[in-house]
């Protein structure tokens, strides 16, 4: 009986441990290139938002928090030069946003317009969980590009009353 007893009481025994954080990571971390973007992220800063060749863009997720501001500088031909973002939010916004400013840098503003979500979201490896990141860049180059267009037709305006 002791035997019976004994078998009953090691069979269902699991050894149970934390995780160190490495095994953590690998479990339950973001992809590669989100952790490099996150880690080591491109174009972050400002640029100067009363420039006439500037776009801002400003746009965030109730949800979650996340704010991100995205600033996109055009030349004189129409192509984007320069872009910057400052990204208050988790590793995928900031990774996002991140990915989108090297996007972007040497596109005319037509090919800025079709960068979309989901190429942003298959690039970083988002789960299902993060897509609004990926969401919320998209919204960000619009704004930007909405913005810039906004101060050029105010610059034509201008030029028209002043040549009245």
């Amino acid at each position: 009986m002791a035997g019976l007893v004994a078998k009953k009481c090691i069979t269902p025994l699991v050894v149970i441990r934390r995780l160190t954080y490495p095994e953590y990571a690998a479990q339950a971390a973001y992809h590669k290139k989100v952790v490099d973007h996150y880690e080591n992220p491109r174009n972050v800063g400002s640029l100067d938002k009363t420039s006439k060749n500037v776009g801002t863009g400003l746009v965030g997720a109730p949800a979650c928090g996340d704010v991100m501001k995205l600033q996109i500088e055009v030349d004189d031909q129409g192509k984007i030069v320069d872009a910057r973002f400052k990204t208050f939010g988790c590793g995928s916004a900031i990774a996002s946003s991140s990915l989108v400013t090297e996007w972007v840098k040497g596109k005319s503003i037509a090919e800025a317009m079709t960068i979309k979500n989901t190429d942003i979201a298959k690039e970083l490896c988002l789960p299902p969980v993060k897509l609004h990141c990926s969401m919320l860049a998209e919204d960000a180059i619009k704004a930007a590009l909405q913005d810039y267009r906004v101060k050029q037709q105010d610059i034509e305006i201008e030029a028209v009353k002043a040549s009245n």
